[in-house]
This record gives C-alpha cells, sequence and structure tokens, in this order.
C-alpha cells in the first residue's frame, strides 16, 4: 500500500515539472516571479516584489535564504568563497542599496553666516523655510537666507504650515 502512494506521488511530481516549466517560460526575459493579477516582477527578493498586485503567486527564482546562509559560511571560511569558480554560479541580481536608517537628523551646532531680521532661511533640499528662532535657522546643509515674501514667490513654504511672526 505504501508503495503505491509513493509511486502515485512520484508520478503526480513528474506529470507537474513540465507545467511548471511551461508557465516559467511564459514569463518574460529577467522575471523572478509572477503575482497574483497575472503581472510579473524582476525583483531580486520575494519580499515587497508584487506589493500592490495582491500578492506573489509564484517565485521562480531562488530565495534570498541561500544568500544569508553563504553570509554566514563566508564569516567562517572567506576562502572557500574565493576558490568558487564565477562560471559555475547563475547571474547575480544587482546588488540591493543599503537601507537608509529613518533617524531624523540633528541641526548644525552652528547657523551659517547671514540671516537677520526680516530674513528666512530656505532648505533648497526641501522647499521648506525656517523662520528665525527655529532649530533649523541657518543649520541644513543646503539653503540660503532671503526675505520671507520672496521665499513665497519662489515656490518655497513655511515649515508646518506655519508663516513667521513679524
Amino acid at each position: 500500500m505504501k508503495a503505491s502512494i509513493v509511486f502515485a506521488l512520484a508520478f503526480g511530481c513528474l506529470l507537474a515539472i513540465p507545467a511548471v516549466q511551461a508557465q516559467q517560460s511564459a514569463a518574460p526575459a529577467g522575471s523572478t516571479g509572477q503575482c497574483k493579477d497575472g503581472s510579473y516582477t524582476s525583483n531580486a527578493t520575494r519580499r515587497g516584489a508584487c506589493r500592490g498586485h495582491k500578492g506573489v503567486k509564484e517565485w521562480y527564482a531562488a530565495d534570498s535564504a541561500p544568500a544569508k546562509a553563504a553570509k554566514k559560511s563566508s564569516k567562517k571560511a572567506p576562502a572557500a568563497e574565493a576558490a568558487a569558480p564565477a562560471a559555475s554560479a547563475p547571474a547575480a541580481a544587482p546588488a540591493a542599496a543599503p537601507k537608509k536608517s529613518m533617524t531624523w537628523a540633528r541641526p548644525a551646532a552652528t547657523a551659517a553666516p547671514g540671516g537677520g531680521p526680516g530674513m528666512v532661511w530656505v532648505n533648497s533640499g526641501s522647499k521648506v523655510y525656517h523662520c528665525p528662532g527655529d532649530k533649523w535657522y541657518g543649520k541644513t546643509r543646503h539653503g540660503e537666507y532671503m526675505s520671507e515674501a520672496d521665499a513665497k514667490a519662489k515656490g518655497n513654504h513655511p515649515e508646518h504650515g506655519k508663516a513667521c511672526k513679524p
């Protein structure tokens, strides 16, 4: 009885392999998975690959778990990684950019020279202007002093929507 169950299971797997390969071959070149809405993704990792597409239906690429295991083993034996031939490895996905931490920057210790009464500090990167007395007044990396009227005319807006007090 056990032998027939094992045989049926093995036979079912053999029949499923061509179907999976046919589905993968229908996928566009470079795709690593298919989303539940029928679209394809080329993300290097499964996480977030089909965000906004109802999730991942099928993943073709190898998961990132082997990459993590390789990192752990490379710490133990760095010479083993150098000895592995590059031709035997599949084409690697581009390296992901390191994640930036979500911490707020601190203002500079001293304000930029200039400024004064009636002047605001305009952060040129964010298009936000800061009033005198604000912790960011003259202390962001990129910016310049100008009058509040000039700042508004150039399309800048006050921090948190609060205009400067006269």
